[in-house]
């Protein structure tokens, strides 16, 4: 395994060996890549999708400039039986995969989208309009990134946290975590739980692993 690490000397003659063996190109310093946007500055590195959420609302075509502070509505238990089934569920299974694709980058609708994610096969207009609401949200926050300072102590942190019997439908719990190096996060996680606890305790306790 070759390590290039940041000797620009280095990474210079590892890419000469690449191109002895492999047709390549050398783009220059990464600024896009699979919709999702690099920029670098002294401080560190941004990451973000606003490009990509921009193609997205385009292709829901909203049909108004609304937006709203929240993903979702604070304690909203959806289910199977809610409103009307969708008579194409094609354009929800469609912004449900581009909304998996771009909580990637994007941890604050990994809750939202893990609950939507969950009625692909039968969607309804209830579910609908409640993944509309995400879309309205990312209008109004599509300017948030990520941010990996250059500068940071390698101490690694997490966090994690849980509901307790919030899945209507068979009583489980879900829990999330998400786990920082230094000031950047670096992962996260919104699952529901394989077995049904019997408190709010023994569900934070179900945490793991995570």
């Amino acid at each position: 395994m070759i390590i290039t690490g940041d000797d620009p000397e280095y990474i210079a003659f590892v890419k000469a060996r690449l191109r002895d063996q492999f047709l390549m190109t050398d783009l220059g310093p990464l600024r896009y890549f699979l919709g999702i946007e690099v920029s670098s500055t002294s401080d560190g590195f941004y990451i973000s999708r606003e490009k990509y959420i921009q193609d997205l609302l385009a292709h829901a075509a909203l049909g108004d400039e609304h937006t709203i502070e929240t993903p979702m509505e604070l304690n909203v238990k959806l289910q199977l039986t809610d409103g009307d089934p969708l008579s194409d569920p094609t354009g929800y299974r469609h912004l449900v995969g581009s909304l998996v694709y771009l909580a990637v980058t994007r941890p604050d609708i990994s809750y939202p989208v893990h609950i939507l994610s969950q009625f692909v096969s039968a969607p309804t207009t209830v579910h609908y309009s409640h993944l509309l609401r995400v879309l309205r949200y990312l209008r109004g926050m599509i300017t948030r990134r990520l941010f990996f300072p250059r500068s940071i102590p390698l101490q690694l942190q997490c966090y994690s946290d849980a509901t307790w019997a919030s899945e209507s439908s068979d009583c489980c719990s879900l829990f999330a975590c998400c786990v920082f190096l230094g000031g950047s996060l670096i992962a996260w996680k919104t699952k529901k739980q394989t077995a049904v606890s019997r408190s709010s305790v023994e569900a934070e306790f179900m945490l793991w692993p995570c």
